[in-house]
């Protein structure tokens, strides 16, 4: 999955055609510098920041030059699939961390199950990790990370006399946004289908959107853990005036929070540059912590999105593609990736570079409660066509909790079911 606001800006990024690759060059025959072509999704990072990776990486790989070709999201799933079926496709591609599921199950993916010990696997962070193996074997490997915090109004809060430090709690945070609705003013904008801040609190309650067992997958919507997360779900989006029928794009959240009068949103951190875009006057006055957890030893559960870097099995240097792949999910780029970026770095112990980002740092705070979607070839084609927001919008406007779970949950099974 990839968070379209995953930086909160429109960046400049390196601009390249999007003509078909080719992994052969008549360098390689000749004897000359392998060419190897790159993938990178549009608005990932900066042009300075390909620019400098390029350099550093024909710098200290004498044999290889890069040829790197910016991509766009939509129609991407399309132009993966082909190229991995093909002779002559790219020799590294971003994918959304998410997706690694659906191109595996082509067969045409490398396994680098044997070299995850050399990229430090065991300190990468599950939910950006688990995605990328399938069946046991590590197709994908982590690049970056992105998850939501809650960004808040720090003069409304101050006004409220409530202390952002000290909510670290569900209890605590429903106490707090009561307090905050107040006054004219929304003590949190919720859109009711907001799917992702819904799953975090199935994951708290030990439950899950779907389940596998034996190769046949089920919808759980309809648990009782899960029911219970959308009973708290419905309880504090009820604490604004969020539409029961719209998502966070519908209008814009970052923009209803930019009038003054919202006290706190759910979004990636970059949202709040969004919001100071829109109202200068509140630069310098919002702040971020954690979604609060059920309780308060460790932060709420995040639905963890971001990319992961697969090589195709047509590559025809895949040696040297796995050498790009780890140069990129090594110290020395993922440091300068999170500062340049202000994403989590795939490793839990390189967190701490982000100590002097304030948005950023809450972010990575939340990260290892961080998971995925279910990981199944066919969860793109769930969420295409959402039964989940429809099964908000139907119990926030009067319709039996029971029976829209068991609709949405019945809905997933047979999607996740279906055969390609």
């Amino acid at each position: 999955m990839k968070f379209r606001l995953l930086a909160g800006l429109s960046v400049l990024v390196l601009t390249a055609g999007l003509s078909a690759c080719s992994s052969s060059d008549p360098s390689d025959s000749a004897g000359g510098p392998q060419k190897l072509t790159v993938w990178i999704m549009k608005d990932s990072v900066t042009d300075d920041y390909l620019k400098q990776f390029k350099a550093d990486f024909e710098k200290t790989h004498k044999d290889a030059t890069l040829d790197i070709q910016i991509q766009e999201w939509d129609g991407i799933g399309q132009k993966v699939t082909a190229a991995l079926a093909s002779n002559d496709a790219p020799d590294v591609i971003e994918v959304g961390n998410t997706q690694v599921a659906q191109y595996a199950a082509s067969g045409g993916v490398k396994d680098f199950t044997d070299k995850t010990s050399e990229l430090k696997g065991d300190d990468w962070l599950p939910g950006l990790a688990e995605p990328g193996s399938i069946d046991g074997k590590q197709y994908g490997i982590p690049w970056y990370a992105a998850n939501r915090v809650v960004i808040y109004n720090k003069d409304l809060f101050e006004k409220a006399g409530v202390d952002a430090s000290a909510i670290k709690t569900r209890e605590q945070w429903t106490t707090a946004t009561k307090k905050l609705n107040k006054g004219g003013n929304q003590g949190i904008y919720l859109p009711g289908q907001n799917w992702y801040l819904l799953s975090g609190f199935i994951w708290d309650e030990g439950g899950d959107l779907a389940t596998e067992s034996g190769g046949t997958w089920k919808g759980a919507l309809d648990t009782p853990e899960a029911v219970k997360a959308m009973e708290y779900y419905k309880q504090l989006q009820a604490l604004g005036k969020g539409p029961k029928d719209a998502d966070e794009a519908k209008p814009l959240q970052h923009d209803v929070f930019a009038k003054g009068m919202v006290a706190q949103e759910i979004s990636v951190p970059g949202g709040a540059k969004i919001i100071e875009q829109a109202n200068p006057e509140l630069k310098g006055k919002i702040g971020f912590f954690p979604i609060p957890g059920k309780t308060a030893d460790k932060p709420g559960s995040v639905v963890l999105g971001g990319s992961d870097l697969i090589v195709p099995l047509a590559s025809a240097h895949q040696d040297a593609a796995y050498e790009v792949i780890k140069a990129l999910a090594g110290d020395k780029w993922q440091t300068e990736m999170a500062k340049t970026m202000s994403y989590v770095p795939n490793r839990t112990s390189l967190a701490e570079v982000l100590s002097s980002d304030e948005g950023a740092s809450v972010m990575a705070a939340a990260a290892p409660q961080g998971h995925a979607t279910p990981n199944s070839p066919n969860w793109a084609a769930v969420e295409a066509n959402n039964p989940i927001k429809a099964y908000q919008t139907a119990v926030l406007t009067g319709s039996d909790l029971a029976t829209a779970a068991k609709k949405a949950s019945d809905s997933i099974t047979k999607t996740l079911n279906t055969k390609s």
